[in-house]
């Protein structure tokens, strides 16, 4: 095994499909390719290959999204499915020891989680961050791995998001202000 893990951030109907809840639409979709390539490769060479999804409950009144966002991610909902070619690469890929989905309820992929206890326990030091979108979920799991001291590795042509404007300010932030590596 390595010491890199790849994520591949809320990569769900909802957030790329045509007609997902929130949907950052083709920008998301143009994405697959990298993705499967990248967890393609990093299964093979033994790296992890770890899912976070947004998992949440409609009407939840004790979840600040509610407020925020029209129900999304439901779980147990086509819009909770991942999308296209990855849902397909993790369902032939989902038996391997280095390969899992978890939940995750916040925007971060460690907020509530065990997610950093489980890449300890594994040695994994850099963590190579894709999926959607690129200024919220993406972000939010950067700015924690940063602070936790993992080294960020963000793969241009595999994140992407609604808001254009959003995407470039957080590649930039990526780069400027948590020293990642934009390939």
């Amino acid at each position: 095994m390595t010491n890199q893990a790849l994520l591949i951030i809320d990569y769900t109907n909802d957030f790329v499909a045509d007609t997902g809840t929130l949907t950052c639409g083709q920008p998301g979709q143009l994405l697959a390719p990298a993705i499967t390539k990248l967890a393609d490769e990093t299964h093979q060479a033994g790296g992890w290959v770890l899912l976070p999804t947004d998992v949440h409950t409609p009407n939840d009144p004790y979840h600040p999204e509610t407020k925020l966002f029209p129900p999304h991610n439901v779980r147990n909902s086509w819009g909770r499915e991942l999308f296209g070619d990855v849902k397909t690469w993790f369902d032939q890929n989902q038996v391997a020891e280095n390969v899992w989905q978890f939940d995750k309820t916040r925007y971060s992929s460690f907020a509530g989680t065990d997610l950093d206890l489980r890449l300890r326990e594994r040695h994994v030091d850099t963590l190579i961050l894709t999926g959607v979108c690129t200024d919220i979920c993406v972000l939010h799991t950067a700015v924690d791995a940063y602070n936790l001291g993992y080294h960020l590795i963000i793969p241009a042509d595999a994140v992407a998001s609604f808001d254009p404007a959003g995407h470039a300010w957080a590649l930039n932030h990526f780069k400027t202000c948590l020293g990642a590596e934009i390939i």
